[in-house]
């Protein structure tokens, strides 16, 4: 756990979070007249005096728990089902303090702890006198271990230290400003029904972590670097880290997901979702509602959505295995799948989107998958490379068009069974591929396994075993059956990357774990000199010989980026990993050059 600064008056106590206490370091000599010396070097660190606290407080079903602590971890346990309602607490303090300061230290810690028609209040608060100024200091460690009714809520906050509760019948409201959040289930008080709209479950820390179960109810999450992982959620999600990854199981409600750089996985959805990260991916099983997704370079993959869809990427590909409603998706230079398919009507006969529809791509292919069916009218525009970068089966009858583009652009339309409301698609310099449904069925169901594989990756389990081969809707049924992912999948997606970028691009975590040397930069000493220091991030291209290529600099000062180029220069990947995907491999890598 790192360490963290928290000022109080005029001086910094340092914080240190280590297993399941809190501790902070006090002005020893401010406590008590008699002088602490402190150890020599060499000499062994005092050992720890520790106190215990507890007591037990009767109560009533369905209040809650107020918590307030300046300092300490804290665990919440539920009573057994049919306990007497009561509240029982007990507090661990430590302090590495010599005696007799240790035994002063601790007798001063305050705990304040009473019963009354709204629940129960418990106060802890270090000795005042650690605010006053102090050449030395001792730590001090404290944990709070709270049984209370199953029915309870609990409202805790901690200015340093983890949270943990066990499951909460009622609200659950949890903050910290220096560690984790770990909950389990929220809400058992709630029925389904009952906890829809209502604000369940409140989680916010300034830097750990959040995890949480079920809630039966609205979630409000906020890290402001952490990861934030949640399970099934009956109402609205608001999810929020300042750079983490967040993932949700299900979330049945409207969802607003926001990560400054990391990824978003959600498996299913049952409203408006709105999604967007930095720079990380983001991969959704099924959205019963609409999907606003956005991403700063991270690709977007998403299994199924019912409704309108609007998904953006500055240099991510796209992939959507099947879209029932509207959509609109651009990225500047990745490629877009898609499988337009609306619902059919009862009584049979034609299909046509809800509205205009849209495609673009900077520099990729936009690949698109329409049933024999679909009533629409196609308008399709590559602005360079000629009639030969639009590719459609003939059952299409593409009729060409002068377009003013410019020399080399190419401009194509066709009113499929009688026309419809447009679907628009546009690339730069990429290529269009137009074909049938039916014509690539095993395609589609070994991405949608693909897709399924990813999230399950992350922890996220759909309910859904298949999709309908003819229509592409989701089977409901038990536990989907585990099939093998062919090679020839992997070989059709990588060709798709390959002739756009002449490389298969490639996680920067999972790249890393291929590179088998790996000298470190020399500082430059004119930059040592400068005081320049910080991140210098490449993208790169392995080859089969395993050899690393700098392609560009991303970001970073140009007196540290020559350092990093030389180094990189000398690295060396697994040249086996690089043929195994069937062509260059194109990532980034990141250096840290800092002073020190």
């Amino acid at each position: 756990m790192p360490t963290r600064a928290i000022a109080r008056g005029a001086i910094v106590s340092m914080l240190v979070l280590g297993g399941t206490l809190a501790c902070t370091r006090v002005a020893a000599s401010a406590i008590d007249p008699v002088p602490v010396e402190p150890p020599k070097p060499g000499e062994p660190s005092a050992a720890r005096v520790a106190a215990d606290r507890s007591g037990s407080l009767a109560t009533k079903e369905g209040l809650t728990l107020h918590l307030t602590t300046d300092l300490g971890s804290v665990k919440i346990i539920p009573l057994p089902p049919g306990a007497p309602p009561v509240v029982r607490y007990s507090v661990h303090l430590e302090t590495d303090a010599r005696a007799p300061l240790a035994g002063r230290l601790l007798d001063r810690y305050s705990l304040t702890a009473r019963a009354g028609d709204a629940g129960v209040e418990i106060h802890g608060t270090l000795p005042p006198q650690i605010t006053r100024p102090s050449a030395g200091g001792a730590q001090f460690w404290v944990q709070f271990e709270i049984s209370v009714p199953l029915g309870y809520s609990v409202d805790v906050k901690t200015e340093a230290g983890d949270i943990e509760t066990l499951d909460i019948g009622g609200i659950a409201i949890l903050s910290t400003q220096g560690g984790n959040i770990r909950a389990g289930r929220v809400g058992l008080n709630y029925s389904h029904e009952a906890g829809a709209g209502r604000l369940v479950a409140k989680l916010a820390t300034e830097g750990g972590h959040i995890q949480v179960l079920d809630v039966a109810g609205d979630l409000n999450a906020f890290t402001a670097g952490g990861h934030i992982n949640a399970g099934n959620i009956a109402g609205d999600a608001l999810l929020h880290s300042g750079g983490g990854h967040i993932r949700a199981e299900q979330i049945n409600g409207r969802a607003d997901l926001q990560t400054d750089g990391g990824n978003i996985t959600v498996g299913k959805a049952g409203s408006l979702v709105s999604v967007r990260t930095g720079g990380g991916q983001i991969d959704f099983g099924e959205v019963r509602g609409s999907v606003r997704a956005q991403t700063g370079g991270g690709g977007i993959r998403i299994m199924y959505v019912s409704g309108p869809m609007e998904v953006e990427s500055s240099a991510g590909s796209i992939c959507l295995t099947r879209v029932a409603g509207t959509v609109r998706a651009a990225t500047a230079g990745g490629s877009i799948r898609a499988w337009i398919n609306p619902d059919t009507p009862s009584s049979g006969g034609t299909v046509h989107l809800a509205g205009v529809s849209q495609l673009t791509s900077g520099n990729g292919d936009i690949i698109v998958f329409l049933p024999r069916n679909l009533a629409v009218d196609i308008d399709a525009t590559v602005e360079s490379g000629g009639e030969r970068r639009i590719e459609a089966d003939p059952g299409l009858s593409l009729a060409f068009q002068p377009s003013n583009h410019g020399p080399g652009s190419v401009h194509a339309v066709a009113a499929l069974n009688g026309g419809g409301p447009p679907l628009k698609l546009r690339t730069t310099s990429g290529i269009i591929h137009l074909q049938f449904l039916d014509s690539q069925v095993a395609l589609r169901d070994s991405l949608i396994r693909d897709q399924k594989e990813r999230l399950s990756e992350h922890g996220v389990q759909l309910l859904a075993a298949g999709f309908n081969a003819s229509d592409g809707s989701p089977v409901q049924s038990g536990a989907a059956a585990s099939e093998d992912k062919g090679d020839w999948l992997d070989s059709w997606l990588d060709r798709l990357q390959i002739a756009f970028i002449g490389g298969v691009r490639e996680d920067s975590d999972e790249f890393m774990k291929h590179i088998i040397a790996q000298p470190k930069p020399n500082y430059p000493e004119i930059a040592m000199r400068a005081g320049v220091q910080g991140h210098v991030k490449l993208q790169v291209r392995a080859t089969r010989n395993g050899h690393l290529e700098v392609e560009k600099l991303i970001d970073g000062a140009p007196s540290l980026a020559d350092a990093a180029i030389e180094a990189l220069n000398q690295w060396r990947v697994d040249p086996a990993w690089v043929i195994s995907k069937r062509g260059d491999v194109i990532s980034t890598v990141t250096f840290n050059f800092q002073l020190h």
